[in-house]
């Protein structure tokens, strides 16, 4: 139909993240602010399921990062979303590592606070 992703996949129909649109933008102007994902991901070693704070031992210092960490990488999704209904492949990308960075970032916050409601 020439219209690009617009007739396909399940997103069809589902308004944007409005909590993604929310979140206020300290780096607003930041001429690289789409490239924060690089870094995370290397092809050195195993699959790291995009995230690098596996390597901090439990209990170490830096929750309070892990959880702006996590604010950070849906915050950079929330800036694919428009490209992303628009039909960029490489927003879509940069989207689904986005979801699987956040997912695990949750995970760590959640691990996090049952460690400390344990104490």
């Amino acid at each position: 139909t020439g219209e690009g992703m617009a007739g396909r996949g399940g997103a069809a129909g589902h308004p944007p993240f409005p909590a993604a649109t929310s979140v206020p933008s300290p780096s607003g102007s930041v001429p690289g602010a789409a490239a924060p994902f690089r870094p995370l991901f290397n092809d050195f070693g195993p699959p790291s399921m995009g995230y690098v704070q596996a390597m901090k031992p439990p209990g170490a210092p830096g929750s309070q990062s892990t959880y702006t960490d996590l604010l950070s990488v849906i915050e950079e999704m929330g800036k694919e979303i428009r490209p992303t209904y628009a039909g960029s492949k490489s927003a879509m990308e940069r989207l689904k590592r986005g979801i699987i960075h956040a997912r695990a970032l949750v995970r760590e916050c959640l691990a996090e606070t049952e460690r400390n409601a344990r104490t």
